[in-house]
């Protein structure tokens, strides 16, 4: 496909005997079409060339080749220049790569031969999935999508919270209540239900937390019965989590908690220990790190146990033998900040400092209801993930009984529409800031959401199902292509690929989210426009060749970021 962006930069640095590659980054899409379709601000080389930018800028028009098969005209406005592409060139590039790559439109060799490993989800075992982890699990699997979309060994990771003094407390619990729980029925539930019973009983009973003690000794001396048990409530979780990832649409490549660990920790404590950077600090030992305006990274407690960064900077150290990576993504919520910079700082004294320029925490707001309130607890129970995802589910049933109640497999479409709803309305604004948790607004089908997107997708699906053909791309006469409408849609499909790479490059899948909301109305824009079904059938072939492009773009970004696409609603 032709890289308009290289072609402009290519005559530019002809006329200035510039850099093609540095004149690249320079060149933007103008807010609106009339201004062209793609600006270059000659601001950018003043300095460089000594001269007034409106002056560089009627230089290189007057100087610029122009054969007309790729630019057509070049305006000059103030300090910009100002390009409009030829439109048939623009549209049989697009539409021809549409028709050449099909489901793979979009996707590149970017990353062929490098490894991103991406830790995301990560719940704590013995607990039902929390809707906390909403946002980790649906911004990290969406990034595993898209790197793989663009030629990436991703390693998706599941660094499940698997050890520490709670199991202690769900296995005293359960050697003391478990015949008084329904395990048959709810496993997950009322693991929960002891851990909960248990935290608040060993508040008037001390001895409660000595028996807690006991367990967790067993469990890190390796006791048989001890671990048989441990690894059950291991076993129980990741069978309930996965309905979740299910629904979801989430893969892992690997289940490696903290417990995998274990054994790998003394190693790392002797490594800090033997490179000096090791200190007592009242009976813990601490890397410190007031030089670098942080406080101490506790590698060992008072009580002589690891921590969680002991068990992080393992992994860390794991991962760069295992996987020799390109790009290490930590998808972990914002208030998780300064532990990464803590971390980062102690594996780079470490002499991993490649490796640590190479790791992105990849941050994110909460999740709040629409007065701001962080959703946490509803009526004193913790909010369960896949109850939110039934009830998304159940809601969207009722509007289909509603508005088509003939419709066929409406289970199969209520479950794609209602878990897609949820995963569209959290990764459709910026990942930093909150999410804001509004069913009127997660499941209405007028405005940018993911119903919305997905009803497009399905009406651009009856279109060509009315047709009943879809026409050859080779017979496509570009001349019934050149509305407005039309046009924007195409150079909205041209931007796919580099919209990708963008969300990449800056880990945020709300950029294709937003892109595709663009798409969505940009062809409903066109079909209440014009017809697609028509009596010529050279303008209807064409039509329904742009309305086909338009749907398997919406379905591959849909893809990306976890949602499935119905063919009916």
């Amino acid at each position: 496909m032709i890289d308009f962006k290289e072609e402009i930069a290519k005559k530019i640095a002809e006329v200035v005997q510039l850099d093609k590659n540095e004149l690249m980054q320079y060149i933007e899409i103008p807010p609106n079409a009339e201004l062209g379709d793609y600006a270059f601000p000659c601001f950018k080389l003043a300095k460089t060339l000594r001269k007034a930018p409106p002056m560089i800028a009627t230089e290189i028009k007057e100087n610029i080749a122009i054969d007309g098969k790729i630019i057509e005209k070049i305006d000059v406005v103030g300090g910009y220049l100002n390009i409009y592409i030829n439109k048939e060139t623009l549209i049989k590039t697009t539409l021809g790569e549409v028709a050449s790559k099909k489901e793979e439109y979009g996707s590149s060799n970017l990353g062929d031969g490098k490894n991103v490993v991406i830790e995301y989800s990560s719940p704590n075992i013995a607990k039902p999935f929390h809707i906390g982890h909403l946002r980790t699990t649906v911004i990290g699997g969406a990034l595993y999508k898209i790197y793989k979309f663009l030629g990436y060994n991703v390693i998706g990771i599941n660094y499940l919270g698997d050890w520490g003094m709670q199991f202690g407390k769900v296995l005293a619990g359960l050697n003391l209540w478990g015949n008084e729980y329904d395990f048959e029925n709810n496993k997950i539930q009322s693991l929960l239900n002891i851990y909960v019973r248990f935290c608040k009983e060993e508040k008037n009973n001390s001895e409660l937390t000595e028996l807690a003690r006991e367990c967790f000794k067993k469990l890190e001396e390796k006791d048989e019965e001890a671990l048989k048990k441990w690894e059950w409530i291991r076993n129980v979780s990741i069978e309930n989590y996965n309905k979740t990832y299910s629904l979801l649409n989430i893969h892992f490549d690997e289940y490696r908690g903290e417990a995998y660990y274990n054994d790998k920790m003394e190693a790392v404590v002797k490594e800090l220990n033997a490179k000096g950077l090791l200190k007592d600090s009242q009976g813990a030992k601490i890397v410190d790190l007031e030089e670098y305006n942080m406080p101490p990274c506790i590698i060992i407690t008072s009580a002589g146990t690891t921590i969680y960064a002991t068990r992080d900077i393992t992994a860390f150290i794991d991962r760069v033998k295992s996987f020799d990576f390109e790009k290490m993504i930590y998808v972990v919520g914002g208030e998780q900040k300064l532990h990464f910079e803590q971390f980062f700082k102690v594996l780079e004294l470490m002499g991993y400092g490649d490796y640590v320029k190479k790791s992105i925490h990849v941050s994110f707001g909460l999740v709040v209801d629409k007065t701001g309130e962080k959703i946490g607890t509803r009526k004193g129970n913790s909010v369960f993930l896949e109850d939110i995802l039934n009830e998304s589910i159940e809601k969207v049933k009722v509007i289909i009984n509603e508005k088509n109640p003939n419709l066929e497999n409406k289970e199969e479409i209520a479950r794609k529409v209602g878990v897609g709803a949820i995963i569209f309305n959290d990764l459709s604004n910026s990942r930093i800031k909150d999410e804001i948790f509004d069913w009127d607004t997660i499941l209405n089908f007028q405005g940018e959401t993911g119903p919305y997107m997905q009803y497009i997708y399905v009406r651009t699906k009856g279109l060509l199902e009315k047709a009943g053909y879809i026409p050859d791309f080779e017979n496509i006469d570009c001349k019934y292509l050149n509305e407005k409408q039309a046009i924007e849609i195409v150079k909205l499909i041209y931007q796919f690929e580099a919209t990708i790479k963008n969300a990449a490059e800056k880990n945020e899948p709300s950029i294709i989210a937003r892109y595709l909301i663009d798409l969505a109305q940009a062809f409903s824009n066109f079909y209440n426009e014009y017809k697609v079904i028509t009596e010529n059938k050279e303008l209807q072939d064409a039509r329904l060749f742009i309305t086909l492009a338009v749907g398997q773009v919406l379905k591959t970004g849909a893809e990306l970021l976890g949602i499935e696409m119905p063919d009916k609603m």
